[in-house]
């Protein structure tokens, strides 16, 4: 194993579907509203153009707002997007920093250009290439996203090991040949990684 890469959202940080559980309560929503909304056609829906920098907040907003309508709810775009800013999980930033001593570590991430990067930027020494979708125009499912991880890396699939809290994230780095691991417990997500890796990262 030569490489940990690692998501941000629900992995770094907790999970941003919390914001989402917060805010469809607030809203009057169903439960899992959002999420379901941003399930339909994955690829080309305004969530998926706007995390690969195909339109703007200002673009995005009308056409993810109409989405929601045509699905049988009222949401304000600007308030999902403004409570999307996790906290951080202490005990993953140790386990990455503990990686990034011995071995080569990835941020791959789903994101938007206008997103709050200062969370961000408090782990940024840990990563030695940060791929963030909205400025390579690709974004995780797409296996090109995780190739180019790899290519910036110098390393090919199998020497990696991916962490995501999404399994349909996972997938493809799978078949691609990398080990994987779903974040839902930190604890155990950091368990399993020690298996993979070979020391100790508590």
């Amino acid at each position: 194993m030569r490489a940990v890469l690692w998501d941000f959202g629900g992995v770094i940080t907790t999970s941003p579907f919390e914001a989402f559980a917060s805010y469809e309560r607030t809203a009057g929503l169903e439960p899992g509203f959002i999420r379901a909304l941003n399930a339909t056609n994955p690829d080309s829906n305004a969530w998926a153009r706007l995390e690969r920098g195909e339109i703007t907040i200002d673009e995005f907003a009308p056409l993810f707002e109409a989405e929601a309508a045509r699905a049988g709810g009222k949401l304000s775009a600007p308030e999902v997007l403004g409570a999307l800013n996790g906290q951080i999980r202490p005990e993953m930033v140790e386990a990455l920093r503990r990686c990034h001593e011995r071995l080569r570590t990835g941020l791959l991430t789903n994101n938007f250009a206008s997103m709050d990067t200062s969370t961000k930027q408090t782990v940024a020494e840990h990563f030695d290439v940060v791929i963030e979708s909205s400025k390579v125009g690709l974004r995780k499912p797409e296996p090109a996203f995780y190739q180019l991880a790899c290519d910036r890396l110098g390393i090919k699939p199998s020497d990696a090991v991916f962490l995501d809290d999404l399994g349909i994230n996972l997938k493809p780095a799978r078949a691609m040949g990398m080990a994987t691991i779903k974040v839902s417990d930190p604890a155990t997500a950091i368990a399993e990684l020690e298996a993979v890796v070979g020391f100790e990262l508590r």
